[in-house]
């Protein structure tokens, strides 16, 4: 029986390839057939030979080449009509891979996990436990590193399945939490790990310092990520007007480094688990520095959400032996184990 209606295609564009839309992509990315071929590890022939075809292809049914040369060395000009169907072809290359994907997630065939720095150990922990599972399963597990300020975006592109991080909670602004489930391992505040002496930098008690006395100190902080947010829902989007700055840094480790190596005399600001785990030893970059819990007393109350994060509805859409479901329960466990050994 003949096909009617929407499904009636060109036979020339049925012939095309999805190999030949990623060779078409790779000539847009890198300019010429040379550069494709190399970056795929073929031949120039081959990749100027799918080229070719689809500019014959497509230069039959739009009425315009894909791509014209423009002499020997020099890149190939993409065309409206290329440009228009080098967008078409990436959108048709990611919704298979991430129908694939999502096919194979929904089977239990694969797990994307991630965890920022100071919570790998624990999602590791409960990876051991369930790997013999995996293992019978035959799971494709992959592992990431994320940053703090990607927790959620990577979650929502599907690009996660299940992370271990920090967020930052402000007051009046919970909801957004709502799309997610989560197992709260802890919440806590800010502390500051400072090299400065005891008597330019006591705080009231010793121990702690107020966050209105952040505007005078000198101050090491993030660029972005939890402490950019904290700093933020206190003292507004220009924080950076009001504070004293003595180093911004990428990273926590850079900072320690400045300050043990006192190029730099100041108090960094960190969450109150990493000031914990450099007061106890456990933290070796961090070690020599004092540390002083901050006392929120300025703007909505703000706390570090430290734990599990998964899509609302992911694990309820599977199997209580799917591999998220799993990981989930070991994760969800030793909260519990951690919180009855207090």
């Amino acid at each position: 029986m003949a096909l009617t209606g929407p499904t009636q295609y060109p036979a020339v564009l049925l012939d095309t390839t999805m190999d030949q839309l990623r060779t078409l992509l790779a000539v847009h990315e890198t300019g010429t057939a040379l550069a494709a071929a190399r970056l795929l590890g073929r031949e120039q022939s081959s990749v100027q030979k799918q080229l070719d075809t689809m500019n014959r292809t497509f230069g039959t049914l739009c009425g315009e080449a894909l791509v014209l040369k423009r002499g020997r060395g020099k890149d190939v000009l993409f065309t409206a009509t290329g440009e228009h169907l080098v967008e078409l072809a990436r959108a048709t290359l990611s919704a298979w891979s991430d129908g694939i994907n999502d096919a194979r997630r929904r089977l239990g065939r694969t797990l994307s996990v991630g965890s920022t720095r100071y919570t790998l150990g624990f999602l590791l922990d409960a990876v051991e436990r369930v790997s013999d599972a995996y293992e019978h399963r035959g799971v494709d597990l992959k592992v990431t590193h994320v940053r703090t300020g990607d927790l959620f975006a990577r979650l929502q592109s599907k690009e996660l399945d299940l992370v271990c991080g920090s967020i930052v909670v402000t007051e009046g602004q919970e909801a957004e939490l709502d799309p997610y489930e989560i197992v709260e391992w802890r919440r806590s505040g800010l502390s500051i790990l400072t090299n400065l002496p005891p008597e330019k930098l006591p705080g009231p008690a010793e121990s702690t310092v107020r966050a209105s006395e952040l505007p005078g100190l000198p101050l090491v902080v993030s660029a972005g990520g939890l402490i950019a947010r904290f700093l933020t829902a206190w003292y507004g989007a220009d924080f950076r007007k009001a504070m004293s700055i003595a180093a911004e840094i990428e990273a926590a480790h850079y900072g320690f480094e400045l300050l043990r190596s006192g190029v730099v005399s100041g108090a960094m600001l960190v969450t109150r688990g990493i000031a914990e785990a450099a007061e106890s030893g456990s933290l070796p970059e961090a070690g020599g520095l004092r540390r002083l819990d901050v006392v929120g007393d300025v703007g909505p109350r703000t706390e570090v959400l430290v734990g599990v994060f998964t899509r609302r509805g992911d694990r309820a859409s599977y199997d209580a032996h799917h591999p998220l479901n799993l990981l989930w329960d070991a994760l969800a466990k030793d909260n519990e184990r951690w919180w009855l050994s207090r």
